[in-house]
């Protein structure tokens, strides 16, 4: 998941300080890669002192969120339809369980992500028009280097229908990653790469960040939303499955104060890979932590602020 977070492998040239360390580099490319998911940057500042090829491509939610999206994400994100897994429920099948059908409320998020000591605001904002059009919009920057990403859908009961998602990093060099749900069409268009892709199209077919979406309303009007959950999710070239697991209820504390949450971990190939997320249910929902572990480097996002319908979250004890 996931979160937001999600970007296409670009380069950057970044004019390092002279007396940059090591651990700077370190700490550097541990907060990109929670934004931009898997990249390589030079981790010694004496090596072609003048500049520095930066390769960066988007992360997912959850987000779930890492946004974990983690998928957070949640990274943190997913898409497509959802994935037959055992003791995993689908959105589909979440709706008829569902006690009585909740909405989608706009809110206002900032996290803090960090690693190694370095760290990155990202600002999240879901604006709902006077027709239901929905408008998630995560914006950061880093450096000489800005990210932005907007997702265009609209709810159906308790179904989020896709419309468009777009993908921008800014830069000494511009990279740009499209998804799109056109109505009456049977195949979503994916721009990765500067190539377009066809890829099949189902009934509950996502993108990274309408699926973040999707996962809250989807807990929202669960009666029981500790469960498992599946979601598929149209990514570059592919429509990928995702996974989440129930893990536990955990009480975290946040500058709001106290609150309690569901927390979820994301299945990977990878043993050694981790994606988690913490949703609030008291706070509709919202992801409140993501922690992703890669390449035994472990990146952590946590929101710091939080509006929901114009309305600041508190805590207990705040």
């Amino acid at each position: 998941m996931p979160i937001g977070i999600l970007a296409q492998a670009s380069q950057a040239t970044v004019a390092p300080n002279a007396d940059a360390t090591p651990h700077f580099w370190v700490a550097l490319r541990g907060v990109l890669r929670s934004l931009f998911g898997f990249w390589r940057l030079p981790l010694s500042p004496n090596r072609s002192c003048s500049s520095h090829t930066v390769h960066l491509h988007l992360f997912a939610i959850s987000t779930l969120v890492v946004l974990v999206s983690v998928g957070i994400a949640v990274g943190n994100a997913t898409a497509g339809s959802a994935s037959q897994v055992a003791d995993a429920a689908s959105p589909a099948d979440v709706a008829s369980v569902a006690i009585a059908s909740a909405r989608l409320s706009p809110y206002d998020a900032t996290y803090k992500t960090s690693t190694s000591g370095l760290s990155i605001k990202l600002h999240r904002s879901l604006s709902i028009d006077t027709q239901g059009g929905c408008r998630l919009t995560s914006e950061g920057k880093l450096l000489v280097a800005g990210i932005s990403e907007v997702s265009v859908f609209s709810v159906e009961g308790q179904r989020v229908r896709p419309r468009s998602y777009v993908y921008q990093l800014r830069g000494p060099v511009n990279r740009r990653r499209e998804v799109h749900f056109d109505p009456g069409d049977s195949v979503i268009r994916s721009l990765y790469k500067k190539n377009w892709y066809e890829l099949p199209r189902g009934d509950d077919t996502l993108d990274r960040m309408s699926q973040q979406e999707q996962l809250r309303l989807t807990l929202m009007n669960m009666e029981d939303p500790r469960q498992d959950l599946s979601f598929s999710v149209a990514d570059g070239r592919k429509v990928k499955d995702y996974v989440l697991r129930y893990a536990g209820d955990e009480r975290l504390e946040t500058p709001m104060g106290w609150v309690e949450t569901l927390h979820f971990e994301r299945e990977h190939r990878d043993p050694e890979r981790r994606s988690g997320i913490w949703i609030a249910p008291a706070w509709d929902f919202l992801m409140v932590r993501t922690v992703h572990v890669d390449d035994g480097k472990t990146t952590e996002a946590d929101l710091i602020s939080a509006k929901i319908a114009s309305t600041d979250v508190q805590g207990a004890g705040a």
